[in-house]
């Protein structure tokens, strides 16, 4: 493990709220993907979830982003080792660097702040009611029951040197003095309390005081009835898929088929809290947790609307509404949204011609006066197509024809663009058709550093495996020809459905991680030969187009036993991104 993962390991109180019981007796093999578990995702994995503003998504994990690639808006914050940084976001992307840096308070130091958290117990240090000193406050504080959840009891034993959080969290009666608790609200990504949200309480004898039981796994062993966390800490099985962080670093809410009690399933198979829904932030990676939003407010709004009218004052800055602020400076990546819209129609083989606008990232590639393959506008000046469709050496031969629909009647939007280089992917194999992706730059106008494409719109390209899931609709188009090998002059394209397990269809030869497959239940739409390197795409919750697939190969065009296969573009997003640069096609994590 490298260093710098050491650490993040230590931030990965990412997501959760209250916890809720369940009676469901749905064992953990009903719930849970086993060969998700294998990958051992956790909060880290931006496969599954969005990075944090102060994180980068590299290869598939959250990394640390040196501080000054955090935007430079934002409110200035005093860090434990005594120095203070222009935002909030570039103070946790140098805590994230050098643990020693944990946020404590916000504006500039001082000199003189000290926040600090303890146990009263009398069962040694791993456990007690919990007490908190502010920094702008003389005397310590008990925490109230009422706010005190799994979240914030992760987030105080990580505080007080439990790398593993919490093993349990419980109200307890008990007679003190005071007539005032502390509130404190955390969303569960942060390594101290400090960096929660405290409002001062009144004490309900019915609701008690916070007590914690941090983990440290000496009090725990495992059993047929227990989850293990990636993290190596074990959990109840009925804790899983509950919308629940309860492992600390999310492992235990990432690889669920379905989700217990009133959580959020996200289709990428993360469960949410239901809180989570709706509250003006996209939390599935997926993004229909804020979908048909309008008009049902925020959930979190009306309760910190609720909790103000019950508390007397908010103590501290709330550094989650910071962190969404921050969010908010990042560009914004324009693609896979065309201005017009277009009626579905059946199919490729044998369909009806597609209009100008419809597939705004489909181009032509053009080798003399045959149209062989297609592909699809990254963006820029790239063109993603298949591998078997270009030869280096061909290089001068080839044209890139761009807003083009009908071969017969070429309508005057036509762009033809000449080009500068071919990149085949190195691992590419022309027996198994593994790594069938290659990348073509146009070449630029000469008095223009980028090209312009007037009438052509880049599809999105998809960082994560997860964002489409089999039986999921998407569009594949191309000039390929029909069943009985007639050629084709017009653009066609047709509804498929994504198809799991292709590799009872073509044994030994479909490789997963690689390849997809997509095709209908009777064979009536499918690609064929001169439909390849061209577009499989497929619309998220928000109707943004990702370009899931290229064509890559099939045996028997239009038969349903044999569903056409193409080259999973998720699986090669880094690859891409090495040679068109990461901003072009990075909409989120960047």
């Amino acid at each position: 493990m490298k260093p710098a993962h050491a650490v993040l390991l230590l931030l990965c109180f990412c997501l959760s709220v209250c916890e809720s019981t369940s009676t469901s007796d749905t064992s953990q093999e009903d719930l849970v993907e086993k060969k998700c578990l294998t990958e051992k995702h956790t909060c880290l994995s931006c496969n599954k979830v969005f990075c944090q503003p102060w994180q980068k998504c590299i290869d598939g994990t959250c990394v640390c982003k040196l501080p000054y690639q955090c935007p430079k808006n934002g409110t200035r914050v005093c860090s434990v080792n005594g120095k203070s940084y222009p935002t909030y976001c570039q103070q946790k992307s140098f805590e994230c660097l050098r643990p020693e840096a944990k946020f404590l308070k916000t504006g500039t130091c001082t000199g003189e702040e000290e926040f600090s958290v303890s146990l009263e117990n009398e069962k040694g240090h791993s456990e007690g009611i919990v007490e908190v000193k502010l920094v702008d406050q003389d005397k310590k504080m008990f925490v109230c029951g009422k706010s005190w959840s799994i979240t914030q009891a992760n987030v105080a034993c990580l505080d007080l040197g439990f790398p593993l959080g919490a093993l349990d969290t419980q109200s307890r009666d008990r007679h003190i003095n005071s007539t005032e608790c502390l509130h404190v609200h955390c969303r569960g990504f942060e390594t101290s309390l400090a960096e929660c949200t405290f409002t001062k309480g009144l004490t309900n004898s019915s609701e008690g005081l916070a007590d914690v039981v941090c983990y440290t796994g000496s009090e725990v062993s495992p059993t047929n009835d227990s989850f293990q966390c990636v993290n190596g800490k074990h959990i109840p099985q009925k804790k899983a898929c509950d919308g629940v962080n309860d492992c600390g670093d999310q492992s235990d809410e990432l690889c669920c088929k379905e989700c217990r009690g009133e959580s959020f399933f996200c289709k990428s198979g993360v469960c949410i809290p239901k809180q989570y829904k709706c509250n003006g932030e996209v939390d599935c990676i997926t993004g229909e947790d804020e979908i048909g939003c309008e008009g049902t407010g925020h959930p979190e709004i009306k309760g910190a609307l609720h909790m103000a009218q019950e508390e007397t004052e908010m103590l501290t800055a709330d550094m989650d509404a910071e962190r969404k602020w921050i969010k908010s400076f990042f560009p914004k990546l324009s693609c896979g949204v065309k201005n017009s819209t277009h009626i579905r129609r059946k199919r490729v083989i044998g369909g009806k011609p597609a209009k100008v606008g419809d597939f705004p990232w489909q181009v032509a590639i053009k080798e003399g006066e045959k149209i062989n393959c297609g592909g699809i506008y990254i963006g820029g000046c790239w063109i993603l197509t298949a591998a078997h469709c270009v030869r280096i050496s061909r290089i001068r031969r080839y044209q890139i024809w761009t807003s083009f629909t009908d071969l017969l009647r070429p309508d005057s939007q036509i762009a033809v663009q000449l080009v500068n280089q071919i990149i085949i992917h190195d691992k590419y194999n022309g027996a198994t058709y593994q790594n069938d992706i290659a990348l073509i730059e146009m070449k630029k106008h000469p008095s223009r550093k980028e090209c312009v494409l007037p009438h052509s719109v880049p599809a999105c390209v998809p960082w994560s495996p997860y964002l489409f899931q089999p039986n999921d609709k998407c569009i594949v188009s191309g000039w390929g020809r029909e069943k009985d090998n007639k050629k084709v002059y017009s653009l066609k394209w047709g509804e498929v459905h994504l198809i799991a397990n292709c590799s009872k269809f073509y044994p030994d030869r479909y490789f997963e991680k690689e390849m997809e497959c997509a095709g209908t239940d009777d064979g009536s739409i499918d690609a064929c030969k001169g439909d390849s390197g061209g577009p499989l795409v497929c619309k998220d919750a928000n109707n943004v187009t990702y370009v899931w697939g290229v064509v890559s190969w099939g045996e028997n065009c239009g038969n349903s036993e044999f569903p056409g296969v193409y080259t999973k573009v998720a699986n090669y997003f880094d690859w891409i991104s090495l040679h068109v640069g990461r901003s072009r096609i990075s909409q989120h994590n960047v």
